[in-house]
């Protein structure tokens, strides 16, 4: 079996040049960011049909998700149930049902929880202010997805100071492997 494509998945407002994704992407060319028309106040119907279009023209990817795209690629699963895609690795889950949720994107509440059909890592933090951890645990469970807490770590992101963030990397790679 081949390595598995990735396609990088960014939450709300994008990854900047310090986030993990876009180190990920600077190290690995090869790696495709799926880019959204609206990062500030998204539509969800509007982010589903661009991840279906990038999944179809990258058949077998692992998809490497962080924030509200997590629950892109669950709403992607409950609308399409495809099963196009080897892997996921869902890192930091907002909660779009919680109150701190960002106002300003649209249908991504409530969160699906749809079991997903393809191996998956949720990777979560014990102080993530956008998703408590038992909803983590929870989002995990009902996706059937293997849940990693890496303890304090905030939202996962560039102010979480992980750089290159190899110890997700390793993660990826595993379901880059399968």
């Amino acid at each position: 079996m081949s390595v598995a494509p990735v396609l990088i998945l960014p939450g709300l407002y994008n990854s900047g040049p310090e986030h993990w994704q876009s180190r990920w992407e600077a190290a690995h060319p090869e790696f495709q960011r799926v880019m959204q028309d609206d990062w500030e106040r998204p539509r969800c119907v509007d982010w589903i049909a661009r991840l279906d279009e990038a999944i179809g023209a990258t058949p077998d990817a692992v998809l490497v998700a962080h924030s509200s795209s997590c629950a892109l690629v669950a709403h992607w699963v409950a609308g399409d149930g495809s099963g196009r895609v080897r892997a996921a690795l869902l890192v930091a889950p907002s909660d779009p049902e919680a109150p701190s949720y960002p106002e300003g994107p649209t249908g991504f509440a409530p969160m699906p929880l749809n079991r997903l059909p393809f191996p998956s890592i949720v990777v979560a933090s014990t102080d993530d202010q956008y998703v408590a951890l038992d909803r983590a645990r929870l989002f995990a469970d009902r996706w059937g997805s293997r849940l990693v807490d890496i303890g304090a770590a905030g939202h996962i992101n560039s102010q979480s100071g992980l750089g290159d963030w190899a110890a997700g990397l390793a993660l990826l790679n595993d379901l880059r492997n399968r």
